[in-house]
Parts: C-alpha cells; structure tokens; sequence
C-alpha cells in the first residue's frame, strides 16, 4: 500500500540512504521515485521491479542525482526505453547488476550503451526483452565489462539471439552462467563451441523433444522426456 508521499518524506529526510527495495509496490509513480533520486545522492542500490507505472524519467532522474548507483533492477516495467537507459548508462559508470527482464521496450541500443560506459557491470538479465539481436550481444561482448568482469547473461526468451550470440561472447573469460531458454534458434552445436572456450560456464537451456515412436507390444504407456539441462 505504500504511496509516492511516503516517498517524498524518505527523500527529503534520508540523505544517506544506499539501498532501497520497492518490489511491487504498484502505486509508485515516477513522482515519488523522482524525490528519492534528488534527495538520495549516495543510492547504490535500488529494486523497482514491478513497479510498472515508472517511465524513462526515473532513469533520467538516476543519471543525474546518483552516481555511485550499482545495482537496478527494473523487471517487468515495461515503459523502460533505450532513451532512459542511455541517460542512465551515460551517467552511471558504477552499475553492477541490472535486472531488466521484460522491459520489452529496450533494443541494442540499450547494450551499446552499456558496452561503452558501463566497465563494471557484471549481471546482466535481458530475458523477455524480445528485440534483443545478435548485434547488441556483439557489442556487449566487445564491451569494455566482457573480458574481466561480465559474470552471469540471461537471455531466457530472446526470440532473435542465435549462435551468433554465443560467438561473440567466448572471450567474456569471466563468464560463469548464460540462460538461454526458449531461444528457439540457439542450438547444441553452438553452445558446444562456446563451451571449448569457457569449458567451466554453465549453461542452462532446453530444446523441443523429438516426437516419441508409437507404443509397440500392448498398452504399455510410454513417456518422453520434454526437456533437456545443459
């Protein structure tokens, strides 16, 4: 039940506050997360996933007021741009973790970004952002977070990631975990090249099952296994 007013009074009267938590609090609006921005300047953490009234003003209001922000996470705010998220990367050059699943607005543009101004950052969870390409991943694999720092890559329910994407990030040697289910164009043959070069990433995928033979000798009733762990 919590209300943009409260926010106002923690903004106005907490200045060292670094970590906030406001996971579904669905009546928050970017009125009173704007307040926490200007009155919180030493945020470093800050969860608003679920909340889904916020817009790219927030990121903005990030940008400006908190520099030594380092963990995000935005899930399911589905207003979320590559507007706000350039604001935020261009401003923000501690971030760590970002959660931005099914902020299904963002594209490449989001991961150029992030690839240029963002050497820190460590998780990154794209699942459910639909617009996601090949390209964006190349980018954040030449980024200068791939080869020392990138950690964990969800990708679970990226459409148009292919085996393209695994190419491009066999050099992030500090990679230790990538989610890729339901990427119906990832297959086992790319993600065994990427292992060549990460042999110790785990991998986390499934494919469709291929279709049982009929039962043969009486009623027998047989089973098929639906998925696969890799």
């Amino acid at each position: 039940q919590l209300e943009d007013e409260a926010l106002k009074f923690i903004g106005a009267h907490c200045p060292e506050l670094v970590t906030l938590n406001l996971q579904t609090c669905l009546q928050i609006t970017d009125d009173g997360l704007i307040t926490i921005c200007r009155g919180c300047h030493k945020l470093q953490s800050l969860c608003a996933s679920g909340c889904s009234n916020i817009t790219d003003a927030i990121l903005s209001a990030l940008g400006q007021n908190c520099p030594r922000l380092r963990i995000l996470e935005v899930a399911r705010c589905s207003q979320l741009t590559d507007v706000g998220f350039t604001s935020l990367a261009r401003n923000c050059h501690e971030l760590e973790k970002m959660d931005l699943e099914e902020c299904v607005q963002i594209t490449d543009s989001t991961l150029i970004q992030l690839s240029i101004h963002c050497p820190r950052l460590q998780v990154l969870s794209l699942s459910h952002c639909e617009l996601i390409t090949d390209d964006g991943i190349r980018h954040l694999g030449n980024g200068a977070c791939a080869h020392d720092r990138l950690e964990v890559i969800e990708l679970d329910n990226c459409p148009l990631i292919t085996d393209a994407s695994l190419e491009h990030l066999k050099s992030c040697h500090s990679l230790e975990r990538i989610e890729l289910y339901d990427c119906q164009q990832i297959t086992r043959a790319g993600i065994k090249r990427l292992r060549t070069h990460l042999p110790n990433i785990k991998v986390h995928a499934y494919f469709a099952p291929v279709t049982p033979p009929p039962s043969v000798g009486g009623s027998r009733q047989r089973f098929c296994r639906c998925c696969i762990i890799l």
